[in-house]
């Protein structure tokens, strides 16, 4: 079982090196990242963007740019929006097995994911996991979901839990925990992630969400914290040890991405679910360092889902 991100590192594959597909790949922490995972012999891959700035940069900080250091192809496309919709072709071409986001915005990305014609999209609900190793904590801990889903109703975020847990199961985690975030830890109608988080303990409890142990509503501190659950006088045994935070909306899941990133100095991954291969996306602003871990999660999960559609 993962408990630390470094863990992900140790992860190799067999048999040929998975080939990642880089939109926007002009920018200094991504080309760094690339370069860490090239010399681990983790993936090898395609990068996508302004191929002067990419060879700009990458002379700059010492990335080699050579097939024997894993950058397999450079295309020269000055476009973010053709830059995605490239790297989503090469998946579909099957020239590539993951798509990594770069320096464009997530929703240029998402769109060419998504799109009905020419997109990858395989799931119902495509959400983004983003796992913390935030310190004091002996555990890794996810925020799901803080980039995608505006305002999830209640089927939406049953979707988002199981493609959170999947995610977990790729790291070793047999029945992850999962708490439903609420401003409380009651039910009260006047607050809907209240009322959503009962039910999908509920759902959980009649088996219709599996793999997991779904607890909710609570709060952040009940979540996490074993001696507020205490304090607080919550029961339940599982308060206080969730692995995956569900958050009620977007706004939530950014802050608390930003707050544990700035405030907590705590080292993330992240990775998208949801499509015909996993997605490496991480904020613009994350460090190298970040992505490494990112590109690691995605190659792990992505083995992962190919065995178990064996």
């Amino acid at each position: 079982m993962i408990r630390q991100l470094k863990q992900l590192l140790d992860f190799r594959q067999g048999g040929a090196l998975p080939r990642i597909a880089v939109a926007s790949a002009h920018d200094e922490n991504v080309l760094l990242s690339i370069r860490e995972a090239a010399s681990r012999s983790m993936a090898q891959f395609i990068l996508l963007g302004r191929e002067g700035d990419i060879r700009s940069i990458a002379a700059e900080h010492g990335v080699s740019l050579c097939e024997t250091d894993g950058i397999i192809a450079i295309e020269d496309i000055h476009d973010d929006a053709a830059c995605a919709a490239r790297a989503v072709e090469l998946v579909r071409e099957g020239r590539a097995e993951l798509v990594m986001k770069g320096i464009l915005d997530t929703a240029a990305l998402l769109k060419a994911v998504l799109n009905s014609d020419t997109g990858i999209r395989d799931r119902e609900i495509i959400s983004l996991v983003s796992i913390f190793e935030v310190p004091g904590f002996d555990r890794l801990i996810a925020v799901t979901d803080p980039g995608i889903s505006i305002e999830p109703d209640l089927n939406t975020k049953r979707r988002i839990i199981e493609n959170a847990v999947e995610v977990f199961h790729a790291l070793g985690y047999e029945e992850p925990i999962v708490a439903c975030l609420s401003a409380i830890e009651k039910v009260n109608p006047k607050i809907q992630s209240t009322m959503q988080a009962a039910e999908l303990a509920a759902m959980n409890e009649r088996g219709e969400i599996t793999g997991c142990r779904v607890i909710g509503p609570l709060a952040l501190d009940v979540a996490v914290s074993p001696s507020a659950a205490r304090h607080k006088g919550i029961t339940n045994p599982l308060a206080g040890h969730a692995d995956i935070l569900l958050v009620p909306q977007i706004e939530t899941g950014n802050a608390l991405y930003k707050a544990l990133t700035y405030l907590a100095m705590a080292q993330n991954a992240a990775v998208l679910i949801g499509a015909k291969a996993p997605l490496v996306v991480t904020s613009r602003a994350d460090t190298d360092e970040a992505k490494l871990y990112s590109i690691a999660l995605a190659i792990r999960v992505a083995e992962y889902l190919r065995q178990k559609r064996r």
